[in-house]
Parts: structure tokens; C-alpha cells; sequence
């Protein structure tokens, strides 16, 4: 399970639970189903759940829904307030909590400008606090933002600089925001996780450095991800299920093999078509031609939800 791309939690529970009706122990599961929406929330409870998850101990909420990429404003604001009710629940209600957000990615990589895009939306007050020696406010909250980059432009760790800037501040929480990688195509720009085990920036493409967590940056740290790109891969498995499907609903000749070859284990499938790539270099990563407009929009999503939960004065 581990060796297939995927950021998300609800994937590789999908992965375990593919071929077995069971439920993966050490990992807790809740479903909801709302009228534009599911939310999908898995809590990995132990290191048993940790082992066979391939993820790190915590909560995983997941949103699914094709609205994330409509721009219109009624659209929005539904995922908005989805979106807000959750990080409540995880962030709480105290005013007091001073926030640090950072924007994971690479600006000049549209498929990876999400943090960017969405810290240059937020709502930042901690010079407002600063200026005016606040310590409390009814309806802002001391929050501060930095989007750090990546090492090829900075040619310094994202970990290390966010680790200086906690250190300086002295900040309650971090949430980071980043780009995923998801198995699944029709996943790619219609979901957001959130969760509170952290990110690895990175980890989506392979490219893994240094764990933005608790353990590490010693305050708890949620994570903020939509998943923007597949690897082909991926894209090629879904394409022959897509493929199959048609041929087995419009074709009578040739229906017992094309069942056979659909009755293949997603995991089996995609190792068959990587095995295949890999060796020529084709197995690149891959992303929607209209992504200028989803990130713009994904990042007006995401920093509306978390200035209406960082700031109770918002509406």
C-alpha cells in the first residue's frame, strides 16, 4: 500500500479495504452524507492503524464534492462553511490562540501554488496586535502568514524555516497548506483533508523532506490539502476502467473477458501500468488544463473558511 501515490487517508483505507469487508484495526471511520457534500472522517487510533495506513497517528477529515470547482459564489460559500464547521471542531473556539499558517508549494508551479495562493487571502493581525499591544479582541485573532517556498529557489529547508519563525513567535498551532497527490482522478481538485498529524512538503511527488509536525515543531500543526495532481499511472488505470465500462455496457462480444480484466485489484492494475512507465520516464505527474482557474478558486475556498474560523468577527 505504501508504494502506490497518494496523500490521502481515505485512500488508503480504500486500498486495505478493497478486497476485504472488514475495517483496518487501530483506525476509527464516520460518514456523512450532506446535500452537496460528504465528509469522511478517519481518526487513526494506535501503531497498528499507523502500520497499515502508511500514515502517521491522528485525525483525517475528508470533503468530497464537485463544487470545489465551480466559482460561482453560492457554490463557495456551501464548501466555505463545510469547511469552517470542520476546523472548528479541531481548532476550537478560543480567541486567545495566536496562529501561525504556511503556505507550502512553489509559486511559479501552478499545480503547486496553493499554499501561496491562499496565504496572499488571509486575514493576518498579528502586527494589528503588535501595534496596539492587544492581547484579546471579539472578533479578530492574532494570526500571522508566510509562504517560505521551496529549497530549489530558497536553497534553505521549508522545515527549518518554519521551526526558526515558531520559535521566534511563538505561536499556539500552525496550519500548513499544500498541494496533494491523490490515486484516484476523479479525487484530483474536487476533495479537501484536513488533519492533524501533520505534513510531509513534498511527499505527494516523492520528494520527501522533513516532516512539519508536533513532535518536531513542539505545537500542534494541522494540515490543509487538496489534491491537484495524478501520476499517469493513475491516469491510465482510471482511463481503462472508464474504457471497460463502456465496453461492457455496449458490447455483448468479448463481455466475460473485459469482466475479467475489471474484476483486477486497483493496486495490481496500477503496479502493472507503473512497471511499464517507469522504465521510459513516462510516469510523470500530471494535472487538469484549467488549473490557473481551480487554484485561484481552491484558494479563495480555503482562506475563506479559515479567516471565518480564525476570526469570529467574520462572516
Amino acid at each position: 500500500m505504501k508504494n502506490i501515490r497518494t496523500d490521502l487517508a481515505i485512500e488508503a483505507r480504500e486500498m486495505y479495504s478493497e478486497d476485504k469487508n472488514v475495517e483496518i484495526p487501530g483506525v476509527k471511520v464516520d460518514r456523512e452524507e450532506n446535500e452537496n457534500y460528504t465528509v469522511t472522517r478517519i481518526e487513526i487510533l494506535d501503531d497498528k492503524g499507523k502500520e497499515i495506513m502508511g500514515k502517521e497517528k491522528g485525525i483525517y477529515v475528508t470533503i468530497e464534492s464537485n463544487l470545489l470547482t465551480f466559482d460561482d459564489e453560492e457554490s463557495r460559500n456551501s464548501i466555505i462553511n463545510a469547511l469552517m464547521e470542520e476546523l472548528t471542531k479541531i481548532l476550537g473556539k478560543d480567541k486567545n490562540k495566536r496562529t501561525l499558517i504556511i503556505g507550502l508549494g512553489n509559486w511559479n508551479i501552478t499545480s503547486d501554488a496553493l499554499g501561496p495562493k491562499t496565504i496572499s487571502k488571509v486575514l493576518v493581525t498579528r502586527h494589528l496586535f503588535k501595534t496596539y499591544n492587544k492581547e484579546y479582541d471579539d472578533d479578530l485573532s492574532e494570526v500571522a502568514a508566510l509562504s517560505p517556498g521551496v529549497m530549489g529557489l530558497t536553497g534553505i529547508e521549508t522545515s527549518e524555516t518554519v521551526k526558526s519563525l515558531v520559535d521566534m513567535i511563538n505561536p499556539d498551532g500552525v496550519i500548513a497548506i499544500d498541494a496533494l497527490a491523490s490515486r484516484k482522478l476523479e479525487r484530483v481538485n474536487s476533495t479537501i483533508q484536513i488533519s492533524t498529524a501533520g505534513i510531509s512538503p513534498g511527499a505527494g511527488i516523492g520528494n520527501i523532506r522533513k516532516a512539519l509536525n508536533k513532535e518536531y515543531l513542539k505545537v500542534p500543526v494541522i494540515a490543509i490539502g487538496v489534491p491537484t495532481v495524478v501520476d499517469a499511472a493513475t491516469l491510465t488505470s482510471d482511463i481503462i476502467d472508464m474504457t471497460l465500462d463502456n465496453l461492457i455496457n455496449e458490447s455483448e462480444k468479448g463481455k466475460e473477458f473485459y469482466n475479467m480484466l475489471k474484476s483486477l485489484k486497483q493496486e495490481e492494475k496500477y503496479h502493472l501500468i507503473k512497471d511499464i512507465l517507469e522504465p521510459y520516464d513516462k510516469n510523470v505527474i500530471v494535472t487538469p488544463k484549467d488549473i490557473d482557474e481551480i487554484i485561484d478558486n481552491l484558494s479563495i475556498i480555503i482562506s475563506g473558511a479559515l479567516n471565518k474560523s480564525l476570526h469570529p468577527g467574520i462572516n
